[in-house]
């Protein structure tokens, strides 16, 4: 790799100090750095990163900043397919392998070809608002249905396959994928999966039934999530939220429909850890 873009948390980087070490560790052994610092000062043109902007012989990214920012830059760059490295600046990173303390030594692995690639699989959802087909989003970690204003249940009208397969009463319900598991579907409960794994998760959040659990399915299959009324007929309303960003707004009668998508994420590796060891690992700090 010649040219690297690196793509920078702001919060988790003040003053862009890592990013400078970084910065000039690759120029100093002969590698060029295109620079873009994400503000997160909540106007939404800081915030994202255009891969239309990144130049076209760059060969890989390197994100400074947590998970979160590893899951924007990957929706925002998936189109170009580069290859993403996370440097974790924040708490508990699953994608975001390398730490604060290790930066130099894994640059040096990289420059020296000791890595691999991993493709995982990421999630398209299209939503249906108003009897209208809005355009796609997409989604490496999860797709999450959340109730939106007073506290109630939310009914969620289930279809695998154009088959009916349950009505959910819960406070919210997510689609994940293997790499998601270890996110917010972990904290509802729902399984662990090793994330080269070809597979969709469907877990509710805080179902009101003592019989509810998550769904594995295959990651062939179609999810279609309606939003029903509540028990007395009532307009419900509930936020659809991509990787925790991308928020939507949908109500009773609108419904989405979520696949595995066409696009993957591309994550070098450069640990020779097994999953299991980096789970253990994180459970343990």
């Amino acid at each position: 790799m010649e040219h690297f873009f690196i793509i920078t948390n702001e919060n988790k980087d003040p003053g862009s100090e890592v990013t400078g070490q970084i910065t000039r560790f690759l120029e100093n052994a002969g590698k060029r750095c295109s620079v873009r610092v994400n503000r997160m000062d909540g106007q939404e043109t800081e915030r994202y990163t255009d891969s239309a902007r990144i130049p076209e012989d760059v060969d890989g990214v390197l994100v400074l900043g947590g998970d979160g920012t590893l899951l924007q830059a990957a929706r925002d760059t998936m189109d170009r397919k580069l290859p993403l490295l996370g440097v974790n600046l924040g708490t508990l990173g699953y994608l975001a392998e390398v730490e604060r303390g290790n930066i130099e030594d894994a640059l040096k692995q990289l420059l020296s070809g000791e890595y691999t690639i991993e493709e995982r699989m990421m999630l398209t959802g299209r939503v249906e608002k108003n009897g209208r087909w809005m355009p796609d989003e997409y989604a490496l970690n999860d797709i999450v249905l959340t109730r939106k204003g007073p506290l109630q249940i939310i009914h969620f009208d289930i279809t695998v396959n154009g088959q009916f397969l349950n009505r959910y009463g819960a406070d919210g319900l997510l689609v994940a994928t293997p790499t998601g598991s270890t996110g917010y579907n972990m904290s509802a409960g729902g399984p662990i999966v090793e994330p080269g794994a070809k597979i969709l998760l469907m877990t509710p959040i805080c179902p009101h039934t003592l019989h509810s659990r998550s769904i594995v399915l295959a990651s062939e299959d179609e999810i279609v999530i309606g939003v029903g009324a509540d028990r007395d007929g009532r307009r419900q309303t509930v936020e659809v939220a991509f990787d925790g960003g991308h928020n939507m707004e949908l109500s009773t009668g609108d419904r989405i429909r979520i696949r595995r998508s066409d696009q993957v994420t591309r994550i070098i590796k450069l640990s020779r850890v097994s999953f299991l060891e980096v789970l253990h690992k994180k459970m343990e700090d």
